[in-house]
């Protein structure tokens, strides 16, 4: 699957990841960061969260916060 499709074809993807070229951490908090725009159309921000927890039970609340609120620069 790839986490980045509105940027970057499949093929593409696939290259540079077989190429180990992407840190999955980084990815992870994309895909959290993205998940959670799309949540806040629908419910508050505590319930975004939430079930971002019961997705990636293994983050803490204040953790999964601190991702989706951090400025990329």
């Amino acid at each position: 699957m790839n986490p980045l499709s509105e940027l970057i074809d499949d093929e593409t993807f696939a290259m540079l990841q077989s190429h180990g070229l992407f840190y999955e951490k980084a990815l992870r908090d994309y895909q959290i960061r993205k998940t959670y725009r799309e949540m806040r159309k629908q419910m508050p921000s505590v319930d975004a969260i939430e079930h971002l927890q019961q997705a990636y039970p293994y983050l803490q609340f204040d953790t999964i916060r601190k991702i989706i609120y951090a400025k990329i620069s």
